[in-house]
């Protein structure tokens, strides 16, 4: 029983209770009545634990970012009372969906879901987004950061949720640490989950400290060169890099309670994309070198062709209605899935570099939390 509970807490990696400690020198065992380093008798969210001088300290700040937003990367520099920057989005924010969610790792979602708030818009502007219906459409409903948070709170007493899941909230950064601690003051009791791109600044991640439980982030590409063309950010990369390693210095590597639900620590996702292989590697690398050996990363295989993905090339279509020629494909080098030759590759740098924690399939034929 306590082999298959720790088995699971730690993900399907074939001897995961072996482990002699976070960064093991060699083939030494330990005992399997031990309690693995990444399982947690307890655990109070981050937010709870905040001085009340702190909580005022905070809310002062995120009034003045709204004031003069310099918070994210883009640095537009705009009041958002008045105006707009590159997200578009106000002092309100926009919401497309509020509802406990299943579609995320086993140990976020758990039995119960994930408690989400999916954010209208993005500060990036994705080619190939698989949700660019809500993060490039200004689609949703206005809400105040008190209103936001009264909303944390239904999806806690009535949908029972295991955690809040903020979803692309890097444009957002002021009005959810607003909601955090609103909801603070009226029983918000569950985890918070940062769900980002990771293009977030070093500022941002500093007013979310003490906030955040876990952070989600997703590593998507490595060169500027790709991340200019393809996420529309020459910086994506170097701002990836340094956000993660502030966002592992905050809350450290996953850790779990014995039901097998993740309260804190740092979860690295990466989607797989056709023909950048080769990128995904080089992040693997990095978190295994920079971060850490224990970091635990969903390496994730879903991506097909979305957004402005395969559509037509509006150049190219004008000359193919003249010449009766069918027209040439936008990003045709990703327009298509990717192979499992390309997602076992990413795979084998990371154990190559000495990851061994992954979001896997269970091997066994019970539960997978």
């Amino acid at each position: 029983m306590q082999r298959t509970l720790v088995g699971r807490i730690l993900g399907s990696s074939p001897r995961p209770w072996i482990r002699l400690s976070p960064r093991p020198a060699g083939p030494a065992t330990r005992a399997l009545h031990l309690a693995p380093p990444f399982l947690l008798d307890d655990y109070t969210p981050r937010y709870m634990l905040l001085s009340s001088v702190d909580a005022a300290k905070k809310r002062s700040k995120a009034y003045a970012h709204l004031r003069n937003c310099n918070l994210c990367p883009r640095l537009c520099g705009v009041n958002r009372y008045e105006t707009t920057g590159m997200c578009l989005i106000g002092d309100k924010v926009k919401v497309n969906v509020i509802a406990p969610h299943f579609g995320e790792e086993p140990c976020i979602q758990g039995h119960h879901g994930s408690g989400s708030v999916f954010f209208s818009m993005c500060n990036l502007r994705c080619v190939f987004c698989q949700n660019h219906d809500i993060s490039h459409q200004r689609n949703g409903q206005d809400l105040t950061p008190e209103e936001l948070g009264d909303w944390f709170i239904k999806l806690q007493d009535v949908g029972n949720v295991h955690n809040i899941n903020l979803i692309t909230p890097e444009h957002v950064v002021p009005q959810v640490v607003l909601s955090i601690l609103h909801a603070r003051d009226n029983g918000l009791k569950v985890p918070i989950i940062y769900n980002t791109s990771a293009y977030d600044s070093l500022a941002s991640l500093e007013l979310l400290d003490g906030l955040v439980d876990i952070y989600l982030p997703d590593f998507k590409l490595w060169s500027p060169a790709s991340t200019r063309r393809l996420l529309k950010a020459d910086d994506y990369a170097a701002t990836a890099r340094e956000s993660i390693k502030a966002m592992h210095a905050q809350v450290g590597d996953l850790c779990f309670t014995p039901d097998g639900i993740a309260k804190k620590g740092l979860l690295v996702r990466h989607l797989v994309m056709p023909g950048f292989e080769a990128e995904g590697a080089e992040i693997m690398r990095f978190l295994a070198t920079e971060v850490s050996r224990d970091c635990f990363v969903n390496i994730m295989e879903q991506y097909h062709p979305d957004a402005y993905v395969g559509r037509p090339n509006t150049r190219s279509r004008r000359s193919a209605d003249k010449d009766g020629e069918p027209p040439e494909k936008r990003y045709a080098d990703i327009n298509r899935a990717v192979t499992k030759e390309e997602v076992s590759s990413v795979r084998a740098a990371a154990e190559a570099a000495g990851l061994w924690r992954f979001c896997d399939p269970p091997g066994h034929d019970g539960f997978h939390l």
